[in-house]
């Protein structure tokens, strides 16, 4: 017994002296107003702040973390949201990184609004369940699961699972994107609910500036292709494909980006729903207000242009700031 104890505190001593103590905190307020046409999106005004924060030790290359997300919605009480749990484990060098857990979805995957929705990550923050990412030095290729509602008497078993990546040569580029999205029934499915099914792919050649021109900016077309099936209710899949093209452009504190969908509406179990209508154009004027390192701040004005004759506007108010080791 005391062999035993003496080699387990051993252990304990040499772990702990390999282990790196990290932590990362993070505040993020969020204002967005939405004056929109109800018969494509819902008008809405969401102002917020969010607080998070994560502890971890690091071991080489492994890394393990904890904590929590909370999201204060203004006018509402304080448990209105749910406080949502950070676990996970991480690997990470130069080359790839894979992790299992409740992790953080901000700047892990970046889809087209169409498919996934920028308010998914007000009220969804985190991916549950694995990622994994390999680099190149002539591109990157990502994928992922994230498990949305696990079956109940109530709840309908739920996921998304998705890829998306880029290769480039100087200064041309070709990005894809893969989602699905599976809506299952509930355990005893009662009453009756009909299984659905979403796909979605995205592939986009273009050109982009050198970053380190004073004005950065980038072009790109390709196509959106969506197929949606409600099992026993649809006959087959519903598919649509349209023309998919996207421009950014910034100088010093101010930006433009401007999409423009056209030929064909597309259905996302979390995507935008101003892609449903057959013809889309969205411009956003930026000012980024706020350029510290840790601090970043931005301003868009959003304008939505719908089938070409119904014109909506938008405002969103954003400020992240983050600190850690």
């Amino acid at each position: 017994m005391k062999k035993a104890l003496i080699i387990f505190f051993l252990l304990v001593c040499l772990i702990s002296t390999a282990q790196e103590f990290k932590y990362n905190v993070l505040f993020e307020g969020i204002g967005d107003n939405r004056e929109f046409t109800r018969e494509y999106a819902m008008p809405q005004t969401i102002l917020g702040s969010r607080g998070a924060f994560e502890l971890g030790v690091s071991i080489d290359n492994h890394h393990f973390r904890g904590g929590l997300s909370q999201l204060l919605e203004f006018g509402s009480d304080i448990d209105a949201q749910k406080p949502k749990l950070i676990l996970y484990y991480q690997f990470l060098d130069v080359q790839k990184e894979f992790i299992f857990g409740a992790f953080p979805r901000r700047n892990k995957i970046d889809f087209p609004l169409a498919m996934i929705s920028d308010t998914l990550l007000y009220y969804r923050p985190n991916i549950e369940g694995l990622y994994g990412k390999i680099n190149w030095d002539w591109g990157h290729q990502l994928a992922f699961v994230d498990w949305v509602g696990r079956q109940t008497e109530v709840q309908r078993e739920q996921f998304m699972a998705g890829s998306s990546g880029e290769i480039f040569s100087n200064n041309l580029f070709l990005q894809n994107y893969l989602l699905l999205f599976h809506n299952a029934h509930t355990l005893y499915n009662d009453p009756p609910l009909h299984i659905e099914d979403y796909l979605g792919l995205a592939v986009q050649g273009g050109i982009r500036s050198n970053p380190e021109n004073e004005f950065v900016g980038s072009f790109q077309i390709g196509i959106l292709h969506s197929a949606y099936r409600q099992r026993g209710v649809t006959d087959g899949y519903l598919n649509s494909t349209s023309f998919f093209a996207e421009g950014n452009g910034r100088y010093k504190n101010f930006g433009l980006k401007t999409v423009l969908n056209t030929g064909g509406g597309h259905r996302f179990a979390l995507g935008d729903t101003f892609y449903r209508a057959d013809s889309y154009w969205r411009t956003d004027v930026i000012w980024f207000f706020i350029n510290h390192e840790k601090i970043k701040g931005r301003f868009n004005l959003s304008m939505h242009l719908v089938n070409w004759e119904t014109l909506d506007q938008q405002q969103q108010l954003s400020i992240i700031y983050i600190f850690g080791k």
